[in-house]
């Protein structure tokens, strides 16, 4: 942050305000291209203080915001989000047809908990198509999860930063008080500003183009080899890592005495050191025979039997 700060006093950074309007500028006209193709702009911040000024400045512009709290996987596995939110609209469809009421009390109970569960974590991105063109941040350093994701998923991060932060790590920068909602407020209707007059200059045609791009874009699918896909030994559950011949899930540690590689072992109790039933994989009827010793060696003796000892 030195490039961005004017100089210190009282122990106290003072930012310096051409930077700000620079990196401002930049944003400014970023957000105004995106918004004119079509795309979608995510407003994110979860600070106490700052969360009704983000959401009131999303809903201005329509864009969608997250105030609670950055759900981890939201970019990165967003096709679960989407079942999430196929399972609230569900929930909602049978609170408004009464056919919740059929369910007992207590699967009632846990339905409408499930739905405000849902709700006070996605209901920002309800109306999110697809993965956003670009996301506007406060505070990078608390949404550290939010820049991995976005950095991994390639999309671009504009950032209301304040000298205890990172710049290298966002592509925009505007250097400000982040703490402030006075100076997040001036800041966040700068931008939405920019995305109005975007989305003014946007054609249907374009929109619609930029709808279908965000539905089919191969980021929000589900990446195949994940812990919820179905691999060659079936779908793995937590709890234990899996044996080259046995199942994942629980129980998937070698209890005491049981073969490398034969999968589940049981109950492990960690106290005691014993485990309360051990698997050892496929039981044989047939004997394995002892390995031949190799030529030019004698096999060792054997001992003999009690019974044909020499008196």
């Amino acid at each position: 942050m030195k490039p961005f700060i004017y100089g210190r006093r009282h122990k106290i950074h003072i930012i310096n305000l051409q930077e700000t309007i620079r990196g401002l500028f930049q944003a400014c006209h970023f957000v105004r291209q995106l918004a004119s193709t079509g795309a979608q702009i995510l407003f994110l911040g979860t600070k106490k203080q700052i969360r009704a000024v983000v959401e009131r400045e999303a809903q201005r512009c329509g864009m969608p915001a997250i105030t609670e709290r950055w759900i981890g996987g939201t970019l990165t596995n967003f096709s679960t989000v989407r079942e999430r939110l196929k399972r609230l609209q569900e929930l909602e469809t049978m609170e408004g047809d009464g056919s919740l009421e059929k369910f007992k009390k207590r699967d009632q109970s846990m339905m409408r908990r499930e739905m405000r569960k849902i709700r006070r974590n996605l209901e920002g991105v309800r109306d999110l198509r697809g993965i956003p063109g670009a996301i506007v941040v406060v505070d990078p350093r608390r949404e550290e999860i939010t820049i991995r994701e976005a950095t991994r998923m390639n999309v671009p991060v504009v950032c209301i930063l304040d000298t205890d932060c990172d710049p290298t790590q966002v592509d925009i920068a505007i250097p400000g008080n982040d703490d402030a909602m006075s100076s997040v407020q001036i800041l966040l209707s700068r931008l939405t500003d920019a995305v109005l007059e975007g989305r003014a200059n946007m054609d249907e045609s374009a929109a619609a183009a930029a709808a279908k791009q965000a539905e089919e874009d191969v980021r929000a699918r589900e990446v195949p080899g994940r812990r919820s896909s179905a691999g060659p030994g079936g779908p793995r559950r937590g709890g234990g890592r899996r044996g080259e011949g046995g199942p994942g899930g629980r129980g998937g540690r070698r209890g005491p005495g049981a073969p490398a590689g034969t999968g589940g072992a049981g109950r492990f109790d960690r106290m005691t050191g014993s485990a309360e039933s051990v698997s050892f994989g496929r039981e044989s009827d047939e004997t394995t025979p002892p390995p031949a010793s190799p030529a030019g060696e004698a096999s060792p003796p054997q001992p003999e039997a009690e019974g044909e000892k020499s008196s």
